[in-house]
């Protein structure tokens, strides 16, 4: 093993892949600061390049790039609440209230740090434990993928205002439901597609995300009639500190920690991803904060927002360990580079770190590198990225509009999912007018597909039976750690309101005694 580090690390610090990092990053950086681009699009423009180049140094390209792009993404979240890519939708509910309260300079800095930690921390547990987190990734079988996905549902509670747990209900279940227009992947019939080819692959995340949140903002702003006030932008566009006192380091260091390991092995598990991740990590959070904090997420806390960007970027590292280890692609992105390594001749899996240790060690090197190069980057930007709020409504509105509908179009290049995206931004501004909570149903959706075919298998596998549900320890943790999850909140909230309650009453007794 210790050969091999030293390989990777001799490749790793070459001048030319040096380079690489440093381009990968900076324009994955790029990339991801434009909405709906995000990191596919960021790797899939890079294939060209790596053509005719060292395996090693393609991949170090393209790993940059795909860490830039995650990186970057929080950008748009949190300054124009337009997320850049999947990953980063869950920075923006915490992210772009702190921009509109005049914090983007401390927003932007918090997300930078720590992205960089989350990833750093990723990169050398990758280093450290890469083929024994094979073994463990593969120990998990459907049923566990299943109440794997079943935990991350109860975290429906997390994205949910007071008193809103049943319409964040109602917004989950409808998140379900769109997860299944489509074709069943299990049996291949297509469902809900209304005869429509274009739905033939379903509705896309990116397209929903983008209607939900950034057109659907637009829209209210345009609505209220915001977007003629050119000097309260102005005003709200103050770049702020960006710097972090004592109290809010040791506020957001524990949620930093957490999030990264929690993070890291999501993005483990072969299908999971970062998207996946920063919702988790959100939930996690939100959940196990006290009840002062929690009346913090979703208007700008610290910790909502410490929280995603630390496990995206974990999960975003973590999400090599199948394909370098496994040859199993974790993500969309991580797909794409499988295909590009397999076309350079390097076939990953279990004999990748004996038969080609050069890319197997400087891979996971360099994306150390690539995480300072990262931050050295983006700090110095803060200043002038933020710049992008002082530009007036009536000029920023359609930019947004338009990096919006663009986005989404050169991800499939059919104008049937612009005109999707409408219907669907129309039905979000009535939803929002009903004070329907938009995150709920995005959660249901990310973690609907994986559920549905995970489901299938575990009953095909036990004939149809759900005494799967109890056979394997592991299942059986997973299914109780969400029933707690699930009845913990309600009853610590009764039980702290008959403390409250007794708390006057004792005061009285005292008084009369």
């Amino acid at each position: 093993m210790l050969d091999g580090i030293f390989t990777g690390l001799s490749t790793a610090v070459m001048p030319f892949n040096l380079m690489m990092v440093v381009v990968g990053c900076f324009a994955g950086t790029f990339i991801g600061m434009l909405p709906g681009l995000g990191p596919i699009s960021a790797v899939a423009l890079m294939i060209p390049i790596t053509y005719g180049i060292d395996p090693a140094s393609g991949i170090i390209l393209m790993a940059g790039v795909y860490y830039g792009a995650v990186f970057g993404g929080s950008t748009s979240s949190i300054l124009i609440n337009a997320p850049g890519c999947a990953s980063t939708v869950v920075t923006s509910f915490d992210g772009y209230p702190l921009a509109q309260q005049g914090q983007a300079g401390k927003a932007l800095a918090l997300a930078a740090y720590s992205s960089f930690i989350g990833g750093t921390i990723g990169a050398i547990a990758l280093l450290i434990a890469a083929p024994a987190l094979a073994a463990v990734s593969l120990s998990f079988q459907s049923t566990d993928y299943f109440a794997l996905m079943v935990l991350g549902l109860t975290a429906v509670a997390a994205f949910s205002g007071k008193g809103q747990v049943i319409k964040a209900m109602i917004m989950t279940v409808f998140g379900l439901m769109i997860a299944t227009v489509g074709t069943d992947k299990t049996s291949g019939v297509p469902r809900f597609t209304f005869g429509s080819i274009d739905l033939i692959d379903g509705i896309s995340f990116l397209l929903l995300a983008m209607a939900t949140f950034a057109l659907a903002e637009v829209v209210m702003t345009i609505l209220n009639g915001k977007h003629k006030e050119k000097d309260a932008q102005l005003d709200m566009a103050q770049l702020g500190s960006m710097k972090l006192s004592k109290e809010e380091i040791l506020h957001v260091a524990p949620t930093v920690a957490r999030s990264s390991v929690f993070g890291f092995i999501v993005g483990v598990l072969p299908g999971a991803g970062a998207t996946i991740a920063s919702f988790l990590a959100y939930g996690l959070e939100r959940n196990i904060a006290s009840a002062k904090e929690k009346l913090k997420f979703g208007k700008g806390s610290l910790r909502g927002l410490a929280a995603p960007e630390t496990a995206n970027n974990a999960a975003s590292t973590g999400s090599f360990v199948p394909l370098l280890t496994l040859g199993i692609p974790g993500s969309g992105t991580t797909a794409i580079m499988l295909g590009a390594l397999i076309a350079a001749g390097v076939q990953p899996g279990p004999r990748l770190f004996v038969d080609n240790p050069d890319v197997f060690w400087s891979v996971i090197i360099s994306m150390y590198f690539g995480n300072l190069v990262l931050l050295i980057l983006n700090l110095p930007l803060i200043p002038y990225i933020s710049k992008l709020l002082t530009i007036p409504r009536p000029i920023l509105i359609p930019l947004i509009l338009f990096f919006s509908i663009t986005g989404v179009y050169l991800v499939s290049f059919n104008t049937f999912d612009i005109h999707m995206m409408v219907v669907i931004t129309v039905i979000a501004l009535l939803l929002k007018l009903l004070e329907f909570p938009m995150a709920p149903m995005l959660l249901g959706y990310i973690l609907g597909g994986l559920m549905e075919i995970n489901l299938s298998r575990a009953l095909v596998i036990s004939d149809g039976s759900f005494a799967f549900l109890w056979e394997r320890p592991l299942t059986l943790g997973i299914m109780i750690a969400a029933i707690l999850m699930l009845c913990l909140p309600p009853i610590l909230e009764r039980l702290n309101k008959r403390k409250a309650v007794r708390g006057p009453e004792a005061a009285i007794n005292e008084g009369e005694g």
